[in-house]
């Protein structure tokens, strides 16, 4: 195993496919080997999120994320250490949190959209995959998505999806495309890119 962990920084815009994506990968590789730090918790308090100008909480905007935190608890993990996060249930009334115990493993993976927009993240990361589908797909996914686990009617998820997340995909997420290491398509299958991805990460494990 190398001295220092292994950074992976998986981003790309809201349903592209990055949770399916982490899933599979994570599964590939025992739980002392690969650790996951995820954006979504570190969330700042609803009484802190910006709104637009209806008045309506805009979760998809950099102010929405504590990013200092974030940054800290992910440089700790690089120097080996633990770190706690109360996890974020997406304003779920009927979720109770749980307190999240992160474990420093040789690999470690950074995921959220804001991971490469802000220095403080992702200067930490040592490989930078952009998960990418198309405008139509990632529609679709996010209605099914937030209709069935977030409890979301149609009208709020097209609300949202035109008025927060797809301004934001323009100006906060896809500019950074470019700077990936590795794009991966996700319109149908990314099997055969996520085979090539585990397989030089096994390599970090060594």
């Amino acid at each position: 195993m190398s001295s220092k962990p292994y950074i992976i920084g998986i981003t790309g815009g809201s349903a592209s496919g990055k949770t399916l994506l982490l899933k599979s990968l994570l599964g590939a590789f025992q739980p002392h080997e690969i650790c996951l730090v995820s954006q979504d918790n570190y969330y700042r308090d609803r009484e802190l999120q910006p709104k637009d100008e209806n008045g309506v909480y805009n979760f998809d905007t950099p102010q929405s994320i504590d990013f200092d935190q974030y940054a800290a608890d992910i440089k700790a993990l690089k120097e080996g250490k633990s770190v706690f996060r109360k996890e974020y249930t997406f304003n779920n009334p009927n979720a109770i949190p749980t307190m999240i115990e992160t474990k420093s493993a040789p690999i470690i993976v950074v995921e959220g959209i804001f991971v490469f927009y802000f220095p403080e993240v992702s200067n930490l990361i040592d490989l930078k995959v952009f998960i990418d589908a198309n405008d139509i797909i990632k529609l679709k996914r996010r209605i099914v998505r937030d209709r069935d686990e977030r409890g979301y009617d149609l009208e709020d998820v097209l609300y949202r999806y035109e008025r927060h997340v797809a301004p934001t995909y323009e100006k906060y997420i896809k500019p950074f495309k470019q700077e990936a290491d590795l794009v991966i398509p996700n319109n149908h299958s990314f099997r055969k890119a996520l085979d090539v991805l585990i397989a030089f990460l096994k390599t970090k494990t060594v």
